[in-house]
Protein backbone atom coordinates (compact mmCIF):
# COMPACT_ATOMS: atom_id res chain seq x y z
CA UNK A 1 0.00 0.00 0.00
CA UNK A 2 1.57 3.38 -0.71
CA UNK A 3 2.03 6.00 1.42
CA UNK A 4 0.95 9.50 1.97
CA UNK A 5 3.24 12.19 1.26
CA UNK A 6 1.89 15.91 1.58
CA UNK A 7 3.62 18.64 -0.59
CA UNK A 8 3.65 22.56 -0.52
CA UNK A 9 6.07 23.91 -3.63
CA UNK A 10 5.87 27.35 -1.29
CA UNK A 11 8.44 27.58 1.62
CA UNK A 12 7.66 29.26 4.60
CA UNK A 13 7.34 28.96 8.00
CA UNK A 14 4.01 28.88 8.15
CA UNK A 15 3.74 26.28 5.38
CA UNK A 16 5.90 23.54 7.50
CA UNK A 17 3.11 23.89 10.03
CA UNK A 18 -0.22 23.98 7.49
CA UNK A 19 2.04 20.58 6.24
CA UNK A 20 2.14 19.24 9.54
CA UNK A 21 -1.68 19.99 10.79
CA UNK A 22 -2.31 18.21 7.18
CA UNK A 23 -0.45 15.13 8.18
CA UNK A 24 -3.10 15.00 11.18
CA UNK A 25 -1.23 12.49 13.69
CA UNK A 26 -0.74 14.33 17.03
CA UNK A 27 2.41 13.40 19.00
CA UNK A 28 1.85 12.23 22.43
CA UNK A 29 4.20 13.37 25.66
CA UNK A 30 7.31 14.75 26.06
CA UNK A 31 8.45 15.45 22.30
CA UNK A 32 11.97 15.31 20.78
CA UNK A 33 12.58 17.34 18.15
CA UNK A 34 15.05 16.27 15.54
CA UNK A 35 17.01 18.91 13.38
CA UNK A 36 20.48 20.09 12.14
CA UNK A 37 21.68 22.94 13.89
CA UNK A 38 24.40 23.59 11.74
CA UNK A 39 28.18 23.70 11.86
CA UNK A 40 30.05 26.25 12.71
CA UNK A 41 30.87 28.44 9.61
CA UNK A 42 27.80 26.65 7.36
CA UNK A 43 25.87 29.07 5.28
CA UNK A 44 23.07 26.52 4.36
CA UNK A 45 20.93 25.31 7.09
CA UNK A 46 17.44 26.23 8.33
CA UNK A 47 17.67 28.89 10.96
CA UNK A 48 15.48 28.51 14.29
CA UNK A 49 13.33 31.34 13.27
CA UNK A 50 11.98 29.30 9.99
CA UNK A 51 11.45 26.20 12.06
CA UNK A 52 10.06 28.20 15.29
CA UNK A 53 6.27 28.40 14.44
CA UNK A 54 6.14 24.46 14.03
CA UNK A 55 8.29 24.02 17.04
CA UNK A 56 6.30 26.88 18.92
CA UNK A 57 3.16 24.69 18.01
CA UNK A 58 4.05 21.12 19.29
CA UNK A 59 6.06 22.61 22.31
CA UNK A 60 8.74 20.07 22.25
CA UNK A 61 12.63 20.15 22.61
CA UNK A 62 15.27 20.65 20.91
CA UNK A 63 17.75 17.36 20.51
CA UNK A 64 20.70 16.78 18.87
CA UNK A 65 23.71 14.96 19.73
CA UNK A 66 27.81 15.34 18.94
CA UNK A 67 29.78 14.55 15.80
CA UNK A 68 32.13 12.24 15.56
CA UNK A 69 34.51 14.25 13.64
CA UNK A 70 36.78 17.40 14.55
CA UNK A 71 35.16 21.23 14.09
CA UNK A 72 32.52 22.51 16.76
CA UNK A 73 30.09 19.99 17.75
CA UNK A 74 32.54 17.05 18.64
CA UNK A 75 32.56 18.22 22.34
CA UNK A 76 29.81 18.93 24.34
CA UNK A 77 31.47 22.21 25.90
CA UNK A 78 32.16 23.74 22.71
CA UNK A 79 28.84 22.11 21.19
CA UNK A 80 26.62 23.58 23.37
CA UNK A 81 28.29 27.20 23.25
CA UNK A 82 27.40 26.49 19.39
CA UNK A 83 23.82 25.75 20.06
CA UNK A 84 23.39 29.31 21.56
CA UNK A 85 25.59 31.17 19.12
CA UNK A 86 23.19 29.91 16.51
CA UNK A 87 20.10 30.68 18.32
CA UNK A 88 18.46 27.56 19.52
CA UNK A 89 19.02 27.76 22.88
CA UNK A 90 17.55 31.58 23.10
CA UNK A 91 14.56 29.84 21.61
CA UNK A 92 13.78 26.77 22.44
CA UNK A 93 14.44 24.21 25.11
CA UNK A 94 17.44 22.04 23.94
CA UNK A 95 18.74 18.72 24.71
CA UNK A 96 22.08 17.64 23.72
CA UNK A 97 20.90 13.35 23.46
CA UNK A 98 24.81 12.59 24.61
CA UNK A 99 26.07 15.75 26.81
CA UNK A 100 27.19 12.61 29.36
CA UNK A 101 27.37 8.95 29.05
CA UNK A 102 26.72 6.04 29.27
CA UNK A 103 24.61 5.89 25.43
CA UNK A 104 21.11 4.20 25.24
CA UNK A 105 21.39 0.97 23.77
CA UNK A 106 19.14 0.38 21.07
CA UNK A 107 19.00 -3.48 20.01
CA UNK A 108 18.53 -4.09 16.64
CA UNK A 109 17.69 -7.88 16.41
CA UNK A 110 17.09 -8.12 12.42
CA UNK A 111 19.42 -5.56 11.59
CA UNK A 112 20.93 -6.48 7.98
CA UNK A 113 24.77 -5.11 9.21
CA UNK A 114 24.76 -3.62 12.88
CA UNK A 115 22.89 -5.32 16.16
CA UNK A 116 22.96 -2.37 18.27
CA UNK A 117 22.61 1.13 17.68
CA UNK A 118 24.14 3.96 20.40
CA UNK A 119 22.21 6.84 20.56
CA UNK A 120 22.13 9.76 23.39
CA UNK A 121 20.80 8.53 26.30
CA UNK A 122 18.66 11.50 27.34
CA UNK A 123 16.39 9.85 24.24
CA UNK A 124 14.78 8.35 27.16
CA UNK A 125 13.00 11.24 28.42
CA UNK A 126 10.94 11.57 25.54
CA UNK A 127 7.54 9.98 23.92
CA UNK A 128 7.48 10.65 20.65
CA UNK A 129 9.64 12.77 17.70
CA UNK A 130 9.35 14.95 14.81
CA UNK A 131 12.40 14.96 12.36
CA UNK A 132 12.70 18.66 10.72
CA UNK A 133 15.14 17.49 7.42
CA UNK A 134 16.76 20.24 5.52
CA UNK A 135 17.21 17.91 2.90
CA UNK A 136 20.10 18.04 0.47
CA UNK A 137 23.41 17.01 -0.85
CA UNK A 138 25.97 14.99 1.50
CA UNK A 139 29.44 14.26 1.20
CA UNK A 140 29.20 10.83 2.18
CA UNK A 141 25.69 10.01 2.17
CA UNK A 142 25.21 11.40 -1.15
CA UNK A 143 21.92 13.00 0.31
CA UNK A 144 20.78 14.12 3.97
CA UNK A 145 17.20 13.65 4.34
CA UNK A 146 15.08 12.11 7.54
CA UNK A 147 16.34 8.38 7.34
CA UNK A 148 19.70 10.14 8.35
CA UNK A 149 18.75 12.23 10.98
CA UNK A 150 16.98 9.04 12.54
CA UNK A 151 20.23 7.61 11.99
CA UNK A 152 23.41 9.54 12.27
CA UNK A 153 21.65 12.46 13.67
CA UNK A 154 20.17 10.40 16.75
CA UNK A 155 23.37 8.32 17.31
CA UNK A 156 25.67 9.33 19.71
CA UNK A 157 29.55 10.23 18.90
CA UNK A 158 30.83 6.56 19.47
CA UNK A 159 27.13 5.84 18.06
CA UNK A 160 27.90 7.86 14.74
CA UNK A 161 31.33 5.77 14.54
CA UNK A 162 29.61 2.21 14.95
CA UNK A 163 27.49 3.73 12.15
CA UNK A 164 29.66 4.82 9.26
CA UNK A 165 32.25 1.60 10.48
CA UNK A 166 29.29 -0.26 9.89
CA UNK A 167 29.58 -1.85 13.76
CA UNK A 168 33.85 -1.60 13.34
CA UNK A 169 34.13 2.17 15.03
CA UNK A 170 38.08 2.28 14.28
CA UNK A 171 36.49 1.85 10.02
CA UNK A 172 34.44 5.56 10.62
CA UNK A 173 36.13 6.52 7.08
CA UNK A 174 36.73 3.54 5.55
CA UNK A 175 34.42 0.91 6.15
CA UNK A 176 32.76 -0.54 2.64
CA UNK A 177 30.40 2.40 1.55
CA UNK A 178 27.45 0.33 0.77
CA UNK A 179 27.55 -1.35 4.37
CA UNK A 180 28.01 1.74 5.99
CA UNK A 181 24.49 3.02 3.97
CA UNK A 182 22.87 -0.23 5.24
CA UNK A 183 24.00 0.21 8.68
CA UNK A 184 22.07 3.46 8.38
CA UNK A 185 18.96 1.80 7.46
CA UNK A 186 19.36 -0.12 10.39
CA UNK A 187 20.08 2.47 12.85
CA UNK A 188 16.74 4.63 11.30
CA UNK A 189 15.15 1.35 11.71
CA UNK A 190 15.60 0.92 15.91
CA UNK A 191 14.92 4.58 16.69
CA UNK A 192 11.24 3.70 14.63
CA UNK A 193 10.69 1.03 16.63
CA UNK A 194 11.73 2.70 19.76
CA UNK A 195 8.93 5.43 19.50
CA UNK A 196 6.79 2.89 17.99
CA UNK A 197 5.69 4.92 15.05
CA UNK A 198 4.93 7.84 17.00
CA UNK A 199 6.92 10.40 14.93
CA UNK A 200 5.98 12.66 11.86
CA UNK A 201 8.33 13.60 9.44
CA UNK A 202 9.24 16.93 7.19
CA UNK A 203 11.32 17.63 4.52
CA UNK A 204 12.23 21.36 3.56
CA UNK A 205 13.94 20.91 -0.23
CA UNK A 206 15.86 24.79 0.29
CA UNK A 207 18.92 25.60 -0.13
CA UNK A 208 20.39 22.65 -1.86
CA UNK A 209 23.82 22.17 -1.52
CA UNK A 210 25.48 19.31 -2.61
CA UNK A 211 26.95 19.79 0.50
CA UNK A 212 25.36 18.95 4.09
CA UNK A 213 24.95 21.67 6.72
CA UNK A 214 27.57 19.21 8.94
CA UNK A 215 30.05 21.08 6.43
CA UNK A 216 32.26 24.01 8.11
CA UNK A 217 32.70 24.89 4.02
CA UNK A 218 30.17 24.23 2.01
CA UNK A 219 29.37 24.73 -1.85
CA UNK A 220 26.68 27.17 -1.95
CA UNK A 221 23.10 25.67 -3.18
CA UNK A 222 23.22 24.33 -6.99
CA UNK A 223 19.59 24.45 -7.56
CA UNK A 224 17.01 26.34 -6.88
CA UNK A 225 14.05 25.42 -4.17
CA UNK A 226 11.59 23.10 -4.71
CA UNK A 227 9.48 22.52 -1.41
CA UNK A 228 8.06 21.41 1.56
CA UNK A 229 7.42 17.83 2.42
CA UNK A 230 5.46 15.88 4.86
CA UNK A 231 4.55 12.40 5.86
CA UNK A 232 4.44 9.62 8.81
CA UNK A 233 6.21 7.48 6.74
CA UNK A 234 10.40 8.07 6.78
CA UNK A 235 10.96 5.82 3.55
CA UNK A 236 8.42 7.18 1.35
CA UNK A 237 9.16 11.13 1.62
CA UNK A 238 12.73 10.78 1.12
CA UNK A 239 11.77 8.71 -1.87
CA UNK A 240 9.16 11.82 -3.21
CA UNK A 241 12.07 14.25 -2.57
CA UNK A 242 14.71 12.08 -4.12
CA UNK A 243 12.53 11.82 -7.35
CA UNK A 244 11.34 15.64 -7.41
CA UNK A 245 15.17 16.58 -7.58
CA UNK A 246 15.69 14.31 -10.83
CA UNK A 247 11.83 15.70 -11.93
CA UNK A 248 13.56 19.00 -11.82
CA UNK A 249 14.64 20.61 -14.95
CA UNK A 250 16.92 23.15 -13.23
CA UNK A 251 20.28 23.27 -14.73
CA UNK A 252 21.57 22.81 -11.50
CA UNK A 253 19.62 19.28 -10.69
CA UNK A 254 22.37 17.31 -12.67
CA UNK A 255 25.07 18.45 -10.24
CA UNK A 256 22.98 17.15 -6.72
CA UNK A 257 22.21 14.26 -9.03
CA UNK A 258 26.03 13.61 -9.13
CA UNK A 259 26.28 13.68 -6.11
CA UNK A 260 24.06 11.52 -4.92
CA UNK A 261 24.27 8.49 -7.90
CA UNK A 262 28.58 8.15 -7.19
CA UNK A 263 27.73 7.59 -3.44
CA UNK A 264 24.70 5.44 -3.85
CA UNK A 265 22.77 7.54 -1.92
CA UNK A 266 19.24 6.05 -2.98
CA UNK A 267 20.97 2.65 -1.67
CA UNK A 268 19.75 3.88 2.18
CA UNK A 269 16.47 4.21 0.68
CA UNK A 270 16.19 0.50 -0.93
CA UNK A 271 17.50 -1.18 2.33
CA UNK A 272 14.89 0.75 4.67
CA UNK A 273 12.14 -0.48 2.54
CA UNK A 274 13.61 -3.76 2.72
CA UNK A 275 13.80 -3.76 6.55
CA UNK A 276 10.29 -2.45 6.56
CA UNK A 277 10.32 0.53 8.20
CA UNK A 278 8.28 2.29 4.87
CA UNK A 279 7.23 2.02 1.66
CA UNK A 280 8.80 3.49 -1.77
CA UNK A 281 5.90 3.65 -3.27
CA UNK A 282 3.61 7.01 -2.50
CA UNK A 283 0.71 9.06 -3.31
CA UNK A 284 1.74 12.98 -3.55
CA UNK A 285 -0.37 15.49 -2.58
CA UNK A 286 0.32 18.64 -3.56
CA UNK A 287 -1.07 21.37 -2.15
CA UNK A 288 -1.15 25.23 -3.40
CA UNK A 289 -1.87 23.51 -7.21
CA UNK A 290 -1.74 26.78 -8.51
CA UNK A 291 2.12 27.11 -8.34
CA UNK A 292 4.25 27.29 -10.96
CA UNK A 293 5.48 23.54 -12.26
CA UNK A 294 8.94 22.32 -11.96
Amino acid sequence: MDATVYFSRVISPEKVLELYRLVGKELPGRVAIKLHSGEKGNQNFLKPEFWRPIIDHVGGTVVECNTAYEGERNVTERHVRLLADHGWSRYFPVDLLDAAGPDLELEIPDGKVIRKNYVGKDLAAYDSMLVLSHFKGHPMGGYGGVLKQLSIGVASSYGKAFIHGAGEPEKIWTADHDLFLESMADAAGSVIEYFGGRIVYINVMKNMSVDCDCCAVAEDPCMRDIGILASTDPVAIDQACIDLVYASKDPGRDHLVERIETRNGVHIIEAAAALGYGVRGYELIEIDQNEKGL
